[in-house]
């Protein structure tokens, strides 16, 4: 055979030129012209700095910026500290009902972030049910409002990506060096923290780095449930909007910032990692075993109350989605009205909720499919330049990159804003990368002599790829596939920037319905949004031969 890691104009090297082509349209000319607004004045043409001083000079926007590292940071620990936990004692203990809690624990993580945030005001908000009923008996507590109430529900959305990372992990750790430690006399939280976790430090600081992107990137939480505490997500599309029609340079700045911010977070993590990277291979992986006495009391407790809590906001929204509503308020009887109400003046989001990732979908596959092959298989300077364009909207928040599509096309030649089109491209784009690593990692466990018997007896190189490989990386594909799909039908931050009354989604008819305080409609499509979530993480689990979801 020959040299694979040699570029060569064959048909992979045009596909490797097709797919630099792509990602140069789609995605580094609208980035580039996103920063050539930040420092060109719009009215003079001349090179300028303005729009950056503005930002750090006035505190009231630095401030913004100091929030969100608080928010992010301090939601990103507490995750941790609930998360790894979880994940050891649901690795190590047997716990009655394990598999629904596990269900649980992933419809927790794959709702969309600002559900959770009307949800605990309908229960933490002022005139919430649990701060009426503490009200009743004579005890004042804190309301939802600011950022107590904006590190819970990002605590309790984010937690279960560090559990189900972390429970990975463990999946890994040899169970001979967890009895080695205990006949040492290091066991219980001594081992915990003395072996277990140094050993799975490498995902917690993927988890790390995942929860803080998200938490910081997170604009509905805070729009929701920040009233005075400002983050910087919301100045971002706030000023974007008031910019709209006019000069939109200050807007493009925060977000070159924000681009700058979340790449500096990136770098510091994979400089960690790498120092402490090392791999487990777990002949004996760990055995799980039944807890005795007031451990197992203490076990099961913990699971139940920490994924209960988790699960409360949907199961909540659920069931106010079926109560009666007059006006803008709750009153008492239930009934499908909210339903119907939703279903007759927003049945179009619904409609696009389905069409839009759909679409968005085949095209992830297909290209993550060449991508993953291109990345293994063609090792080469230009291949590699495809893998690493394809992580930048990793790390580039959603808003950016809906404001940086938005201002890229919306003249001619290319005329995209407004369009059906654009929230495809958007979603393509920013949820590619899901189905592109795990692609990645099933595809390099495929032995290449397999590939090469197939074009040995004949069969082309792109007919033995579809007729091969693709079926042998099929669960990988899959596995990538679910997730880009939960996350693109739960997505807000991109669709909040690109959408018109034609193109609105689920997610932005549920904020635009709690924002006018519609909370029965809002209820009602929420447990839509979760009902979609729901099946498709039940399709998953029936392709995946039910194994435990983790990453």
């Amino acid at each position: 055979m020959k040299d694979n890691n040699k570029f060569r104009l064959d048909i992979w090297g045009i596909i490797t030129l097709c797919m630099i082509a792509v990602y140069a349209l789609f995605l580094i000319y609208p980035m580039a012209h996103l920063i050539q607004q930040s420092v060109i004045d719009g009215d003079t043409g001349q090179l300028t700095m303005a729009n950056f001083s503005k930002f750090f000079s006035k505190s009231y926007y630095f401030n913004t910026l100091i929030n969100s590292f608080k928010v992010s940071l301090a939601s990103t620990c507490l995750s941790i500290v609930i998360g790894v936990p979880l994940a050891y004692v649901f690795s190590l203990y047997k716990i009655k009902g394990k598999s629904l809690l596990n269900i649980l624990i992933i419809v927790a993580s794959m709702s969309a972030p600002f559900i959770g945030a009307y949800s605990w005001i309908l229960l933490l908000g002022r005139s919430g049910v649990i701060t009426t009923f503490f009200k009743n008996i004579g005890i004042t507590i804190p309301d939802i409002y600011g950022f107590g109430g904006i590190v819970l529900v990002m605590t309790l959305q984010l937690f279960p990506l560090v559990f189900l990372y972390a429970k990975g992990a463990l999946k890994n750790i040899d169970n001979s060096l967890l009895e080695a430690s205990s006949n040492l006399g290091c066991s219980g939280l001594k081992c915990f923290f003395k072996v277990v976790v140094p050993l799975i430090m490498p995902t917690l600081l993927a988890a790390a780095l995942l929860v803080f992107m998200r938490s910081f990137a997170d604009f509905g939480t805070p729009m929701l449930i920040g009233e005075g505490y400002r983050t910087f997500p919301v100045v971002l599309y706030t000023e974007f909007i008031n910019e709209v029609g006019g000069n939109d340079g200050f807007a493009a700045a925060i977000a070159v910032i924000a681009i700058v911010v979340t790449t500096v977070v990136f770098l510091a993590q994979k400089y960690v990692s790498n120092r402490n990277s090392f791999s487990l291979n777990a002949l004996h992986p760990m055995e799980e075993k039944e807890a005795k006495g007031p451990v197992k009391i203490l076990v099961h407790l913990a699971a139940y109350v920490i994924v209960g809590i988790a699960i409360l906001p949907q199961v909540y929204v659920t069931y106010t989605s079926f109560k009666n509503t007059e006006g803008k308020i709750f009153v008492s009887g239930y009934s499908l009205s909210s339903y119907a109400s939703a279903f007759g003046k927003l049945g179009r989001s619904i409609q696009n909720t389905l069409i839009i990732p759909i679409c968005a979908l085949v095209i992830i596959v297909l290209l993550a499919v060449l991508i993953a092959y291109l990345v293994v298989r063609r090792k080469n300077a230009l291949t590699n330049t495809v893998d690493i364009i394809s992580m930048i909207p990793y790390i580039v928040p959603g808003t950016v990159l809906g404001i940086a599509l938005l201002t890229g096309f919306n003249k001619r030649p290319i005329l995209l804003s407004g369009t059906m089109l654009i929230m495809v491209v958007a979603l393509v784009i920013r949820r590619l990368p899901y189905t592109i690593r795990s692609s990645v990692a099933i595809l390099q466990q495929i032995p290449m002599s397999i590939e090469e018997a197939a074009i040995s007896l004949g069969a082309s190189k792109m007919k033995s790829f579809f007729k091969v490989t693709v079926p042998m990386m099929t669960s990988g594909i899959v596995a990538g596939a679910i997730l880009s799909w939960v996350t693109m039908i739960s997505e807000l931050s991109t669709a909040i920037i690109l959408y018109t009354g034609r193109t609105k989604t689920l997610t932005v008819a549920v904020y635009t319905e709690v924002v006018r305080g519609n909370y029965g409609i809002a209820a009602a499509l929420s447990t839509i949004l979760t009902a979609l979530t729901v099946v498709s993480l039940l399709i998953f689990n029936k392709v995946n031969g039910g194994k435990d979801l983790s990453l």
